[in-house]
């Protein structure tokens, strides 16, 4: 970890990013999204986040990365599962906080044609939460990586 990451900040609990935490493995820890200045969020926005201060994808080691690659498949199927998700977008962008996370955002039933991936948020029929909410859709989503008979 590094003193000046904002993620890594977050993994030691300090810092200005914040959100309910779904699981930690070996190599990678992943959270939702927290919740806006409503008290309540989007469900299915996932950050897959290395636990180790990896800069960008081709800072990962192997076994980091075979734990992201793991994590975002077993994650998308839970989120087909817990939230009927159309679809699950993911996106390693890189730009913006130099410490690797990659976003995994649930398409919700019914989203508008015309509002993008990224816009997901916007859309005012999105099925929202609470912190309480997104603690126990957390719950559901960690089983779909620790239950070995799951897959």
């Amino acid at each position: 970890m590094t003193e000046a990451c904002t993620i890594c900040a977050k993994h030691r609990g300090d810092g200005p990013l914040k959100g309910p935490l779904v699981w930690t493995g070996e190599h990678v820890i992943v959270y939702h999204r927290p919740t806006d200045e409503d008290g309540t969020a989007v469900l299915g926005h996932l950050f897959i986040e290395t636990i180790r201060h990896a800069p960008y994808l081709d800072s990962l080691t192997d076994p980091e990365a075979a734990d992201v690659g793991v994590s975002a498949a077993r994650l998308a199927r839970g989120l087909r599962a817990e939230l009927s998700a159309e679809h699950v977008f993911a996106a390693v962008i890189g730009t913006g906080v130099p410490h690797f996370h990659q976003h995994l955002i649930a398409r919700h039933p019914g989203t508008p044609a015309e509002i993008g991936w990224l816009a997901s948020h916007d859309w005012p029929d999105a099925p929202r939460g609470t912190e309480a909410d997104l603690a126990e859709l957390c719950r559901r989503l960690a089983t779909h990586l620790t239950d070995p008979t799951r897959y």
